[in-house]
């Protein structure tokens, strides 16, 4: 009896427990987890991780339990458009969050765009992105991230205006990232009537920059402007050591990558870049619960986040997009839309409040005002400015 009374207890807890949620819900996520864009991929998956988390705790979406599909993009084009397929005809994905790499979305999401699936794009930041699609009657791409249109600006007003250094050198990769993102800057740099007096570009994990520098250094460039990711980036300030030339670097987003500040070390001191969330000092009670309890559950290497950058927004992306299946009481992609492109109620988040963050003429949640500039000082990125430490709490 007293068996069979254990039994009963085990079989009842097993269905409260599955009774808990009405179904699952399946939502894409797609990055790259392993290889040199890794950093952020694997930060923006935790982030990520840790909403769903948040979320299913609290009951999930209308009742039903969030199941992440995970798949790692490797950062290669071809792999993005295998995955972004498979998520869509195969899972049966409602949504999917992620892309990290602009090259990869660019190849990939034309598939949710055919297939009337959101996707929100949380790290990738070419311009183009979300306006891939200029002519459909729809556009199921968002984003919740800095676009290269909103940094370029920034990184030219930081280099002419506030420094003075006309003699600008652009160094970028030959991804669409790198490439897309120097005509942005090239762009910015008009404004103020500068042209840089060095244009160069290099691959993916070229590890010898000295051709590049020395053409930059030749032609008298007092500033490295950059568009790359962290390991060849950090390439570029051990050049410049290697060959006695210290020029500052001022450039993209990922100048706050792990892989760039570990692998330069001292060389990249110094560094700035606008950024979208600095993870110190918290300015707001949401960004330290966040950072805490990031730090508590994935626990990484000397209470540093790899891609801080990367994951506020992966975080913030789940929220985003979980409020616009909430609002539109829904799964299905048109339904989703139309909600998202006019969110009822502001969110919270960690990079900043979202009030409407979105409508049917704008896919970007991210706005100039959202950014502050950052600077790589002993192995972390601090504030460049002082008084943007209290910036986030006034949004």
């Amino acid at each position: 009896m007293k068996i069979r009374n254990n039994v009963f207890a085990i079989t009842a807890a097993a269905l409260i427990s599955s009774a808990a949620y009405a179904a699952d819900i399946k939502i894409g996520l797609m990055g790259p987890f392993t290889g040199g864009s890794a950093s952020m991929g694997v930060s923006m998956r935790d982030g990520v991780r840790l909403a769903v988390k948040e979320i299913n705790a609290a009951g999930g979406i209308n009742g039903d339990k969030i199941v992440l599909i995970e798949r790692d993009d490797e950062a290669k084009n071809e792999r993005g458009v295998q995955i972004s397929q498979e998520l869509i005809n195969n899972e049966k994905v409602v949504a999917t969050v992620g892309y990290i790499n602009t090259g990869v979305a660019l190849a990939s999401q034309r598939f949710y765009q055919e297939a009337k699936v959101p996707v929100m794009n949380n790290v990738a930041t070419g311009s183009l992105v979300t306006k891939q699609f200029p002519n459909a009657p729809e556009n199921y791409v968002f984003r919740n991230a800095a676009p290269d249109n909103i940094q370029a600006p920034m990184i030219a007003k930081e280099a002419v205006e506030k420094r003075g250094l006309k003699k600008v050198a652009i160094l970028s990769d030959a991804t669409n990232y790198g490439q897309l993102g120097r005509e942005d800057l090239e762009k910015a740099l008009k404004i103020y009537g500068v042209t840089p007096v060095a244009v160069e570009k290099f691959n993916i994990g070229d590890v010898d920059m000295t051709s590049q520098l020395l053409k930059a250094k030749n032609a008298g460039a007092e500033v490295i402007l950059t568009y790359a990711v962290g390991p060849d980036l950090a390439m570029i300030a051990n050049g410049m050591a290697k060959i006695g030339w210290k020029k500052p670097m001022i450039g993209s987003w990922t100048l706050s990558m792990a892989s760039f500040i570990d692998t330069a070390g001292k060389n990249g001191n110094g560094a700035i870049m606008p950024e979208t969330f600095i993870q110190n000092p918290p300015t707001t009670p949401k960004r330290k619960a966040f950072v805490d309890t990031y730090l508590k559950e994935f626990k990484p290497k000397n209470g540093r986040i790899d891609s801080p950058v990367s994951a506020a927004q992966g975080y913030d992306s789940v929220y985003l997009l979980v409020a616009g299946i909430k609002q539109a009481k829904s799964y299905e992609g048109p339904k989703i839309l139309a909600a998202l492109e006019n969110l009822n109620t502001p969110y919270e988040g960690v990079v900043k409040t979202y009030n409407k963050p979105f409508s049917p003429t704008n896919h970007e949640a991210i706005n100039p005002s959202d950014l502050v500039m950052g600077i790589v000082e002993n192995g972390r990125v601090e504030y460049l400015n002082k008084e943007d430490a209290e910036k986030p709490s006034k949004r």
